[in-house]
């Protein structure tokens, strides 16, 4: 099931959705001396999309002042930091990793096309470096009974609500997307 989510063309297409939103907002807001926002897309080369969609996920979105020259980059649930894999594969793959049989494990990585000293690099990040941001501190509070931080991303994916798998996934990325700025503590 969580192969088909990551799979999932229209989950991708949604997710660019959620971060031209992102973007419009930020362009409208403007610079904080005045400026108007220009476009200063800059390229990616992200892992993880389905390979329909591949090319949209070539440049992420970002704006440079026309005034000032500082560049400005909204928010995403399409990036987490400077990752080379998509976010959703991130938290997704992660969550699969928590309590997986050796066998069940190089199923994944074969499946994902994940390798498993990145998996084991990601675990260790939601375990150690996430639960430290700034972000995680002030957002875990929001949560009661308190997120089980072992198993992270999987206890944090559970405590959204949503039909199916997709739906918490998306409401999860939307959480976290503060991260995937450089101020954001990822």
């Amino acid at each position: 099931m969580c192969h088909a989510t990551l799979q999932d063309p229209k989950l991708y297409s949604f997710l660019l959705l959620i971060d031209q939103d992102l973007a419009a907002q930020t362009r409208s807001a403007g610079c904080s001396c005045g400026g108007v926002l220009h476009s200063a897309r800059y390229p990616r080369k992200p892992r993880g999309a389905p390979r329909g969609l591949r090319e949209q996920f070539q440049s992420r979105l970002s704006f440079c002042c026309a005034v000032c020259r500082q560049r400005s980059t909204p928010e995403s649930v399409c990036y987490l930091g400077r990752r080379v894999y998509l976010g959703a594969v991130v938290v997704l793959a992660s969550a699969m990793r928590n309590g997986l049989s050796a066998n069940r494990e190089q199923r994944l990585t074969e499946t994902l096309r994940v390798p498993r000293r990145t998996l084991e690099r990601w675990r260790l990040w939601w375990l150690e470096t996430f639960v430290e941001t700034s972000f995680w501190k002030g957002a875990c509070a929001r949560f009661m009974p308190p997120v089980e931080i072992g198993a992270l991303p999987a206890s944090l994916l559970v405590r959204f609500s949503g039909a199916d798998l997709r739906a918490r996934l998306i409401e999860s990325l939307r959480f976290i997307c503060p991260l995937s700025t450089l101020g954001g503590g990822a």
